[in-house]
């Protein structure tokens, strides 16, 4: 039985005993112990040097723990009650660590600090809500050792060499580009563009700005789910490193979603010229968006892409003034 369902509820730091206080703390170290160890198991690829400190942070852990559980058995015995710190109330609400983006290595890092630090305050605190003056001087120690620990994180990310930090921060940036800029590049030149030909199209075809709506919005549904499910099932990801399929999937199938509703949603004014007009601007901004994107991630001089993008968007367009007019 954990001390949630013993007590009804969360309970606050101040109503632990010095036992429990002592049995969260053993639980603590063994979470950030595992935490450290999958950061590892999940970096050592793509991030081996700094997978390596994790796998030294892991080790550390590993050690307090034991100290601990000698200290509890030397004052309680042999059973330890479960107490988490989901239990407690007052600790930080952490990700689970499968959530955590594995290209953002400095949210790692961080994320490593952020757990010592809260670490530390919690004994401290214990330490002020406790009377008795060996629980105080024994959660007093403890305190001092986290800090130990913290100034472990920060030196153990020292040790990493600046060259090898460069070389974690670019591979992050080509991980970030392959899963989640190209498809959502994709995704929105496809919304953006292969849209522009029904909207206007029925646009011109109707006077109609609720009738353009209907077919803009249709258009743009059908190309998002089509797109997303065409990114998701072209490749696992395994070997060309482009992440989970369907977390590639979601994002294009958004984007594309995104750049064709973008251009439609002026069609719910009423007047079809006002609305044609708004409708125009957007799709501008929407090419120049594109462009800057290729730009800034895929290398592509600003001007080469504005034009390819452009032109491409232009006869697209034409092409559904002339078939709405014809």
């Amino acid at each position: 039985m954990t001390l949630a369902i013993a007590g009804g509820s969360r309970r606050s730091l101040s109503e632990l005993t010095d036992r429990e206080v002592l049995a969260l703390a053993i639980q603590s170290e063994e979470e950030d112990g595992r935490v450290y160890r999958d950061f590892a198991e999940g970096m050592k690829d793509s991030f081996p040097a700094s997978a390596k400190v994790f796998m030294s942070m892991a080790a550390e852990e590993n050690g307090h723990r034991r100290a601990l559980l000698d200290l509890f058995r030397e004052r309680f015995g042999d059973h330890i009650p479960l107490v988490r710190r989901e239990d407690v109330k007052g600790f930080i609400k952490r990700r689970p660590v499968w959530m955590t983006q594995a290209f953002d290595i400095g949210a790692v890092r961080h994320q490593a600090e952020t757990m010592e630090a809260e670490t530390r305050t919690f004994y401290i605190r214990a330490a002020g809500h406790s009377s008795d003056p060996q629980v105080r001087k024994l959660l007093g120690d403890l305190a001092e050792v986290e800090a130990g620990h913290q100034a472990l994180a920060s030196r153990l990310e020292a040790d990493v060499p600046q060259d090898v930090k460069a070389q974690e921060t670019e591979t992050a940036r080509r991980m970030f580009v392959l899963q989640i800029v190209q498809p959502a590049l994709a995704g929105l030149m496809d919304g953006s563009v292969s849209t522009l030909a029904p909207v206007f199209a029925a646009a011109f075809a109707t006077q109609n700005s609720w009738d353009a709506f209907l077919v803009g919005m249709a258009a743009s549904i059908g190309a998002g789910i089509s797109m997303g499910f065409a990114e998701a099932l072209s490749d696992d990801g395994l070997l060309s490193g482009r992440g989970h399929p369907w977390l590639r999937g979601l994002v294009c199938g958004l984007m594309t979603m995104l750049g064709g509703v973008g251009h439609t949603l002026p069609y719910l004014l009423p007047d079809f010229r006002t609305a044609t007009a708004v409708a125009v601007a957007i799709v501008v901004v929407e090419l120049l968006a594109i462009s800057y994107i290729r730009a800034r991630y895929m290398d592509t001089p600003f001007l080469r892409a504005a034009f390819q993008v452009v032109v491409g968007g232009l006869l697209v367009f034409a092409t559904g003034i002339l078939i709405g007019n014809a």
